[in-house]
């Protein structure tokens, strides 16, 4: 059914595009590792994640960056971060929304009740505040980081893509 038809389905905005960030493959689950996983630091043969500036205005104009290797002052506007953790990929801001540090720093966890894993976390190193990784919800105050859709796709090998785009405001 087209978008202009349906009168509860906004169209589309030019920023809230899909765009590809690469292969599953390309990414370390960094969930796998035994020792304290690490988002974007550590020693991995492959990078474990992907920053990307993304303008609002049009997600064709992203560009991949480069991951800060400490907390130096420095744009993170407009920036997304993609990881794999436990098996799943994820897409946020990279910018914590509490103190405006690199999440790419930050440590993945699970959220867990009695054992049982509810959900997924990060914890930003700059002042030890959490985000649940689905929600976006904080873990003190009303802080909400900002999650984006992810979506894999089937390419013509066994591998697949992995899209993100910002997730439609609605209304």
């Amino acid at each position: 059914m087209n978008s202009f038809l349906n009168p509860f389905r906004a169209p589309s905005k030019t920023g809230a595009a899909w765009f590809p960030v690469g292969v599953a493959s390309s990414f370390v689950d960094v969930g796998l590792d035994e020792r304290e996983p690490q988002l974007c630091g550590g020693e991995n043969a492959k990078p474990a994640c992907k920053v990307f500036h993304v303008p609002k205005t049009d997600s064709s104009q992203r560009t991949e960056v480069g991951i800060p290797a400490d907390d130096t002052a420095q744009d993170l506007a407009d920036q997304v971060l993609v990881f794999q953790y436990r098996g799943k990929f994820h897409a946020i801001d990279h910018e914590c929304p509490h103190s405006s540090f690199p999440l790419s720093q930050g440590t993945p966890f699970d959220i867990e009740d009695f054992g049982i894993v509810l959900s997924a976390g990060l914890t930003c190193p700059k002042h030890n505040w959490s985000f649940d990784l689905f929600s976006g919800r904080s873990d003190r105050g009303n802080y909400r980081l900002k999650v984006w859709e992810v979506e894999l796709r089937d390419t013509e090998g066994d591998d697949k893509e992995v899209w993100v785009r910002r997730k439609p405001r609605i209304g």
